[in-house]
């Protein structure tokens, strides 16, 4: 009876994890029985979180880790063109379930023996994976109310179909169109696609329906001249459209009729070798998403249908091909095409027996909200999505899963935020992972107690509750068994809770103050907290709020805090390590014994040769290899390397110095290296997801003497022939208004076109100096005059302000009223806060005109909030860039995106007053180290109107306009020309009395807004 009654034995975290978890591939590059031998630098952090450990709070500070397996010869696309899963390397550029780019982050050894599914899909798509490898399906058990699930491989086989019936269970939702830069591209994309579809191989001729002639007139909006010929030997209605027609010359005896004129045309098809070898060309397939939108239109115009109904588009062509680049081009706009091969056949044409080849057709579904035709005809055709069923032709469906045979397999780790990339032909997207919940586990089995788990927001707890939690428990058996499903009655099993006998298990986003109070746990575990968002709904720190839900547990309570590092100053898990013991995992020399850290410093090789890469020993200096690690790792031990502030806090630090062989090698470390340099962004990411250390932001002043003498030669006053819009940044100051003009262009490369003091406060009738003359006139009515003004581009245009953004900080109700007559339309009111904020600089606007009942006025004055360190430090990093060469820029060289390029009548206290900060650390009363602007100067006006002005040009869409956009603003600043056709001179103006003139180019078009569509339900038509 005693046996019986004793409790049982109390385990540590990675002594439950031997005995009871199971990874799937998922979570480890190693699927199955956790095996803490494999990574022992682990044991001691997991056991620092078991219950009989005296530690409160555990601090990790980490890098990167590994996913799930699929066939190594799979095809996945990337930015650049198609590669394997085998030839993957990390830092290769992929792109996730929204279409947007996502790098690889770390790959595993590939894997031999395991057993291998082929997965076919309803477009005839098929991939090759591992019975463990996770899919984000539709289950459509219940037809009605589908639900999105994570599943394995193994656990769709034989589920494939619902019941006995024909309908398929499963579904994977299409990719988004893949985001991808402005290409330069050769002809415009359109032009060729109706080349592509009905273009003779060989010549410039096009081959039309004579009710098709409008082609010819779309051709023409393109840039190309195009004629619509009717030819004596045409049959039926048959016409041909000429782009950029040959004049065939008579000959002369001298010179051949066949080379005295060349079409333009012809020359561009042989360029991308595609006269007689009809294809798309790379460059087009991995072009923009309006420009491979624009070529699939051609293509569609000249050699595509679509039904009556308008139900399904059409595109058949003979040659394989360019069929298959067609559907490459459909799948990356988010489309799901099948192709049918119609066999040759006889028919009788005329009363003629004629034999017609076979061809290949493509058909797909699209809606008239995002036409596939230029052609009104074909346009018309085209059915709204609201009378179309997008949940089916965005969808594909899972038609069969079978046994194959074994094949070798690798993961890969990206860092997209859901952990998504696509693979496969047909773009399809899968799941990629990070390392499992031991420690939840053994708190659901063997420590049971309220447990709050806190992610960044709470949209990131639900894909943590479906990804990572719901796979623990159905991996798990000891876990499966408390945990009721959550198709059960009562179950208590929810998206956001798991309950279970002696606890519950929530989830919650940092951004979410209800969340973080809604209960008292014994458990916290605070995930990626340098994400977190610095004051939650005014309500302070997240952690602080989370922690406070813990103290009713006394001693008993348990903190793991964990997270990649960001910025030095700014990250949380650099300032909690910083406050614990400081752990560092030692491990011996396999020469001299002596136990030491392993640093990026003392790993070496030979310059552009990663091959020769070896671990240098900091004591003997001998050359360790890689394959000493694994007894290396086992003979290792962690060393606290400072005293704590708090007793009962523990700290945790390690890089992918220390991943096991088989895992992220110290050559690929130096290849990743290498690839950065030069790369700012790039570096960042290899100090925090691959060292796992912050990043240092450089915040030192730019030297302001090697500014001034780089200025470049033309007028202050005068927009220089590469900016196509101008905003301003205006600073309100006791005793005057400073205003700073900028031009914008492509990569957000500018340039400083004047500078304006009002002096006189918000209340005061000043007088106005500037480049442009001098004005008598009230404070506020000389800016709104500013706003009408005009400046001279080189072109001989004249451009106007398209936006000004104005500071509130000073008399804000001043400038509120102002920008209240002024309309929101070009006049910005903007608020500087602390803090980076690099996902969203810019957020609003708030509404703060509010009536006598309290209600926010939409037509009043609009504020906008402006993460000010953001742009200064942008401003800093392009200030250095350096400018090319005489000899590169006789080159055609292009300035670097970003590069600030200042004119020769920059004053000196002008270029001072842009450099007149600095990025330092300082240390808040808790001891807690934060990075702050501080001045250099007691002038930093210009430096202040700058970030406005780049705050300006955000909000008017600068950082996400298309290239279409820019287009616009360059084809406006195209050069006039007088009589004798030279382009007419830029002079700034200077008239005191004249009324200024209208600006001529710099204006943003706006679509005109879409009418309210109105819904009518079948029933009642």
């Amino acid at each position: 009876m005693g046996a019986m009654l004793r409790p049982p034995p109390q385990l540590t975290v990675s002594e439950w994890a031997e005995r009871h978890r199971i990874l799937g591939s998922r979570a480890s590059s190693e699927p199955g029985p956790w095996r803490t031998g494999r990574t022992p630098y682990l044991r001691a952090i997991m056991d620092a979180l078991s219950a009989v450990h005296a530690a409160r709070r555990v601090v990790f500070m980490k890098g990167a880790q590994v996913g799930a397996p699929l066939a190594v010869d799979t095809p996945i696309p990337t930015a650049e063109g198609w590669a394997t899963m085998g030839a993957l390397i990390v830092g290769d550029t992929l792109f996730d379930e929204h279409g947007r780019p996502c790098r690889v982050t770390g790959v595993s050894p590939i894997m031999i023996g395991r057993d291998c599914y082929a997965i076919t899909f309803d477009d005839g798509e098929c991939i090759i994976c591992d019975g463990e490898h996770r899919w984000p399906v539709w289950d459509f058990t219940n037809t009605e109310q589908p639900v999105a699930r994570v599943l394995r491989t193994r656990d769709m086989l034989h589920r494939v179909r619902i019941g006995s019936s024909k309908r398929y269970r499963y579904a994977i939702d299409c990719c988004q169109p893949a985001e991808l830069p402005d290409q330069d591209l050769l002809i415009p994309p359109y032009v060729l696609g109706v080349w592509l579809g009905d273009g003779s191989a060989s010549m410039n001729h096009i081959s039309v329906d004579e009710d098709d002639a409008e082609i010819a007139d779309h051709l023409s909006a393109c840039g190309v001249e195009a004629q619509v010929r009717l030819p004596r030997w045409r049959k039926g209605r048959c016409a041909n459209i000429v782009i950029d027609p040959t004049f065939r010359l008579v000959d002369d005896g001298v010179t051949p009729a066949r080379i005295q004129h060349r079409s333009r045309f012809t020359t561009w098809l042989r360029m991308l070798d595609v006269l007689g070898n009809k294809h798309i060309p790379a460059a087009y397939l991995r072009a923009s998403h309006v420009q491979r939108l624009e070529l699939v239109r051609g293509l569609m115009d000249s050699d595509g249908s679509i039904t009556p109904d308008g139900k399904r588009c059409e595109f058949s062509n003979t040659d394989p091909g360019l069929v298959e680049g067609m559907v490459e081009l459909l799948r990356s706009l988010g489309c799901k095409p099948s192709v049918q091969f119609v066999a040759s056949r006889r028919k009788a044409i005329n009363g003629i027996e004629r034999t017609l080849l076979g061809y290949w057709r493509v058909y797909w579904t699209a809606y008239r909200e995002e036409p596939m035709f230029r052609l009104g005809r074909k346009i018309a055709r085209m059915r709204s999505i609201e009378h179309g069923r997008p949940f089916k032709s965005r969808r594909r469906r899972i038609v069969s899963i079978a046994p194959t045979e074994s094949v070798p397999v690798r993961c890969i780790e990206v860092d997209s935020p859901s952990h998504l990339y696509l693979c496969g032909r047909g773009w399809i997207p899968t799941h990629n992972t990070e390392s499992g919940n031991n420690w939840l586990g053994y708190i659901l089995h063997h420590v049971p107690a309220p447990v709050l788990a806190v992610q960044p927001t709470v949209e990131l707890a639900k894909r943590f509750s479906r990804q990572r939690i719901d796979p623990l428990i159905e991996e798990t058996p000891v876990l499966r068994e408390r945990v009721a499903p959550a198709r059960a009655r009562d179950s208590g099993n929810t998206l956001l809770s798991k309950e279970f006998p002696g606890g519950i298990l929530v989830m919650t986003g940092a951004n979410s103050a209800v969340g973080l109070r809604s209960m008292t746990a014994r458990f916290l575990f605070l995930d990626e907290i340098d994400a977190y968002p610095g004051d939650v709904e005014g309500e302070g720190d997240p952690i602080a709020l989370a922690e406070a839900r813990a103290r009713t547990f006394g001693w008993r309570r348990k903190t793991f805090l964990v997270s990649t590092p960001t910025i030095t100053g700014l990250s949380r898990i650099e300032r909690e390590y910083l406050a614990s013991d400081q752990r560092r995992f030692f491990v011996p020399c396999p020469h001299c014994g002596t136990m030491q850290v392993l640093t990026f410093e003392r790993l070496r090789w030979e310059k552009g040769n990663p091959r020769s890469v070896a671990y240098r020993c900091e004591a003997c200096d001998g050359a360790v290899e890689e394959h000493h690690k694994t007894a290396m790792l086992a003979g290792g031990e962690w060393r606290p390397t400072a005293v704590a502030e708090d007793p009962h806090t523990v700290g945790f630090h390690i890089s992918s110095l220390y991943s096991p062989v088989g895992w992220l090698s110290w050559e690929q470390i130096a290849r990743d290296w290498e690839a950065a340099q030069g790369k700012p962004e790039d570096l960042k990411t290899f100090r925090n997801t691959v060292l796992g250390e912050t990043w240092q932001e450089s915040g030192d002043a730019p030297d302001w003497q090697r500014l001034y003498e780089r200025r470049e030669d033309w007028p202050i006053g005068i927009v220089p022939a590469g900016g196509l819009f101008l905003t301003a940044g205006a600073d309100v100051q006791r005793d005057r208004i400073e205003v700073s003009i900028w031009a914008w262009s492509r990569g957000l490369e500018s340039w400083f076109v004047d500078h304006v003091v009002i002096d006189g406060g918000p209340d005061r009738a000043p007088i106005e100096q500037s480049s442009m003359g001098s004005r008598h006139a009230g404070t506020w009515a000389s800016l709104t005059a500013l706003l009408g003004r005009t400046w001279p581009h080189a072109s001989g245009a004249r451009l106007g302000l398209a936006k000004l953004a104005i500071d509130t900080g000073y008399e804000a109700p001043a400038v509120y009223a102002w920008a209240r007559r002024a309309g929101h339309a070009q006049v910005v009111p903007v608020k500087g806060v602390d803090g980076f904020n690099r996902a969203a600089p810019i957020a609003g606007p708030s509404y703060v005109d509010v009536t006598e009942g309290g209600r926010k006025l939409r037509r009043g004055a609009r504020l906008w909030t402006v993460a000010v360190a953001t742009f200064k430090s942008e401003t800093y990093r392009f200030l250095r860039l350096s400018r090319p060469t005489d000899e590169e820029l006789t080159a055609s060289a292009l300035y670097p995106a970003g590069y600030v390029h200042l004119p020769r009548g920059m004053e000196a206290e002008w270029v001072k007053q842009l450099v007149a900060e600095q990025l330092v650390s300082v240390r808040t009363r808790r001891g807690f180290a934060r990075l702050e602007w501080q001045k250099l100067r007691e002038r930093n006006e210009v430096l202040d109107c700058r970030v406005y002005a780049r705050a300006a040009a955000w909000i008017a869409g600068a950082d996400r306009w298309t290239e279409a956009t820019w287009r616009d603003l360059a084809r406006q600043v195209a050069p006039e020309t007088s009589g004798d056709d030279a382009p007419v001179p830029a002079t700034p103006e200077r008239s005191d009395d004249a009324e200024p003139p209208p600006p001529s180019a710099g204006v943003l078009r706006r679509r005109p807004p879409r009418g309210r569509r109105v819904f009518t339900p079948s029933y009642l038509r």
